[in-house]
């Protein structure tokens, strides 16, 4: 076994806390070596814990759930023993489309034409709760609109270019389309259901039980990390951080705006992997025929708290969430 461990991330704020682990020694602090990948997509991501090129990544949740159904390629064992974040994406429009929008709503605007969306991926937050939102709207997301899988970054350009007149994406990419003029936030996705699961951290389960007191020592530094992350007074810094190259390569303003969650930002100190959470990304896979029955087989073990507890992390006083419909 390697002793450098490989994750994956893509270009997103709420990627902060592995770059904040590593760029801060939480990870150095436990005795890891760790190596930061950085895709551009997260079809890349499934598909180099797949085959074995990483040993596990900062994904959204329902990809994780795929990847351990075989529904992105190539079946593979994952565990998820944490969470790293909650909230964070949004839903934007074209900014052509904000006083239609605002006069006709949602439901009235996908009656006057066939509306094409952008989400990041089939398998993902941004897609369900995208769903979830037309649905709850009157919006058939399979019949009434077109739904096209992009990679985060290349939201901006088909908006730009007229290819999409809206897409659901994690920070900062709504925030630049705002930013720039090109659009506008119709949903936080926060306001859709109220810290709904975003990323985790997904690990290949031969690589996890090839070593399970490294696994626990990484999810300390993770959770070590998140605290971190969550701490108004760090933000200006953890976006100049984030702001480099080698990241998301964007202006620290606009970076720091898409980390407040006064403005739907991630919340990063919700870390307890809550088996209820797979269950309804389960289940929604289900309700739009995007997985077979199989998949709830796969939820039941892909969250693994026990790994997150014997870390030294704690269970909350309420386990699962009420789901909040206040998507009308």
């Amino acid at each position: 076994m390697s002793e450098t461990i490989r994750l994956g991330i893509l270009r997103l704020s709420d990627a902060a806390p592995v770059i904040v682990a590593d760029e801060q020694g939480f990870f150095t602090y436990q005795n890891l070596t760790v190596q930061i990948i950085v895709e551009n997509s997260w079809q890349g991501i499934a598909d180099k814990i797949g085959f074995g090129l990483i040993d596990g990544a900062i994904m959204p949740a329902p990809l994780a759930l795929a990847c351990a159904a075989g529904l992105t390629g190539r079946k593979t064992d994952i565990i998820v023993p944490m969470a790293t974040s909650s909230n964070g994406c949004a839903i934007t429009m074209a900014k052509g489309l904000q006083d239609e929008f605002n006069s006709l709503g949602i439901r009235g605007l996908a009656a006057r034409r066939k509306l094409h969306f952008g989400s990041v991926h089939a398998y993902s937050m941004h897609d369900l709760l995208l769903r979830y939102w037309l649905a709850a709207n009157g919006v058939d997301p399979d019949q009434d609109v077109e739904i096209h899988h992009y990679s985060p970054s290349e939201m901006i350009g088909s908006l730009a270019a007229g290819a999409l007149d809206g897409f659901a994406a994690g920070p900062p990419w709504g925030q630049v389309a705002a930013h720039s003029g090109l659009g506008f936030i119709a949903r936080k996705t926060s306001e859709i259901w109220q810290n709904h699961p975003e990323k985790c951290l997904a690990l290949r389960a031969d690589f996890a039980a090839g070593d399970p007191a490294r696994v626990r020592s990484l999810v300390t530094a993770l959770r070590d990390a998140c605290a971190t992350c969550a701490k108004p007074t760090r933000r200006e810094a953890l976006a100049t951080v984030l702001s480099r190259h080698e990241f998301v390569d964007l202006p620290p303003a606009i970076i720091a705006t898409s980390l407040d969650p006064a403005n739907g930002g991630p919340i990063f100190n919700q870390n307890y992997p809550i088996p209820a959470h797979a269950n309804w990304a389960a289940m929604q896979l289900l309700r739009w025929d995007k997985a077979p029955d199989s998949i709830v087989g796969a939820a039941a073990s892909l969250y693994r708290p026990d790994i997150y507890i014997a870390s030294g992390g704690v269970k909350p006083v309420i386990e699962a969430e009420v789901f909040c419909d206040s998507a009308a």
